[in-house]
């Protein structure tokens, strides 16, 4: 790997998502030698992946260079490499390109989707966890288009305009949201020569409501604003199965769609050499104590998704979104340092501050911990709240720029079709 041998003690942090990047800004200007791993060369600002998907924003202005960040933090080193495997005996990581030891070590691995064992479901349906699979999406739904142009069966034509989210969260609500935006003001424009009334947005949702997590009035405003942009929501239903033509549910309703998007599900990107006594198998979640420390093992932290602490209050851990990982790789920065100095550690105390999800245009929900509102202010917040968190001057002021240009215009300019994507139970030929 080339990094050289110091003095300071190493701490190798792997993932470089919003738990790592936290973790690796608070041990900066340190005594130590930080060695930050991840498979991309860059942080992916995650919420924003469905405007990708759907034309809204190009994949670099919600991707940041890693090394830009800590471009003059000294000791500080980055490598492009996959962990493959953990030996906490010899306090050594074995990567893609090479093993590398330890004094403390940072898992904030992440977390991947989760088909709960259904293969058939898994090969045909399509994921959005990162910005290759968001550009998979993109071009998958105009490839969509563009064949429905050139088939004169009704079923066949139907089918491709026909797309199945499953999966009523944020993510899933954001992305039914958007697609009806399109249907709306800009596929029409786009193909004049297609029935766009054709078109069948479905979201389906396992359980008796939308946004599960949120306030009960969050749930309604959010599936009453769907409604209204012609979306099918369809509550009660779980997709049993999907052959890549036919959406098996448990219900009496199956829908015929060339596109299934699955956002019903995440479990954690768990490395191989802990403990199985310190992995809960279904959510694939690594087992940690109060502060973060991996169960058994005393130089081993884990955060974020992949991190489950478990409590009265939280049996299952804490929600596996942005905040608590944010917060969980600040306090485990603090905390290492606090061991190496010799101090008594500080337990991890998650500070929820809010839940929002957006529906569209001036279409928003927003639960703070005082106050719950939605509409066109919430909207604005969640726009704020997003723009702030975001990496980088360019990219704030590239993603607000788009914002305003895609409200005044109602449209979306990133309609391009870059990277060409065969679904793989079918061959698209133009």
């Amino acid at each position: 790997m080339n990094i050289p041998q110091t003095s300071f003690p190493r701490v190798v942090i792997v993932g470089g998502g919003f738990a790592g990047l936290a973790a690796a800004k608070g041990l900066e200007e340190q005594e130590l030698q930080v060695v930050l791993i991840d498979k991309h060369n860059y942080h992916t600002f995650q919420p924003l992946l469905y405007q990708v998907a759907t034309g809204g924003l190009e994949p670099d202005s919600i991707a940041f260079p890693l090394r830009k960040r800590f471009n003059d933090v000294e000791n500080f080193y980055f490598r492009l490499a996959e962990v493959m495997k953990i030996h906490p005996d010899q306090n050594l990581i074995e990567t893609s390109i090479g093993d590398l030891d330890y004094d403390e070590l940072i898992i904030a691995s992440g977390s991947t989707t989760n088909f709960f064992g259904n293969t058939n479901i898994q090969k045909f349906a399509m994921e959005m966890k990162s910005v290759p699979q968001s550009l998979n999406i993109r071009s998958l739904i105009l490839e969509n288009f563009e064949e429905a142009l050139l088939t004169s069966n009704i079923e066949e034509r139907n089918a491709l305009m026909n797309f199945v989210i499953v999966g009523g969260g944020p993510t899933g609500v954001e992305l039914a949201g958007a697609l009806a935006e399109m249907k709306k003001g800009i596929l029409p424009k786009d193909y004049p020569d297609l029935d766009i009334r054709q078109m069948q947005i479905n979201l389906i949702q396992s359980s008796e409501c939308l946004l599960k997590g949120m306030s009960a009035k969050a749930s309604e405003k959010a599936e009453d604003f769907l409604i209204k942009l012609r979306v099918n929501v369809w509550k009660n239903l779980r997709v049993l199965d999907y052959d890549g033509k036919i959406v098996k549910t448990n219900g009496v309703d199956h829908f015929r769609a060339e596109t299934v998007i699955w956002a019903a599900g995440v479990k954690g990107e768990t490395i191989d050499g802990l403990d199985t006594e310190c992995i809960i198998e279904r959510a694939a979640r690594i087992k940690v104590n109060e502060f973060n420390q991996v169960i058994n093992y005393q130089n081993i932290y884990a955060i974020g998704d992949v991190a489950c602490m478990s409590s009265i209050e939280n049996p299952y851990g804490h929600p596996m979104m942005a905040q608590p990982a944010i917060q969980q790789g600040k306090l485990a920065a603090k905390n290492i340092l606090l061991k190496l100095g010799k101090k008594k550690q500080k337990p991890f105390v998650y500070n929820d501050k809010g839940s929002m999800a957006t529906i569209g245009r001036n279409k928003a929900v927003v639960d703070l911990p005082k106050w719950k509102f939605q509409g066109v202010f919430a909207w604005f917040v969640w726009m704020f709240v997003h723009l702030f968190s975001l990496i980088g001057f360019r990219n704030k002021a590239i993603v607000f720029l788009n914002w305003v240009y895609n409200y005044i215009r109602f449209d979306r300019e990133t309609r391009l079709i870059i990277r060409p994507y065969k679904s793989k139970n079918k061959q698209i030929n133009f």
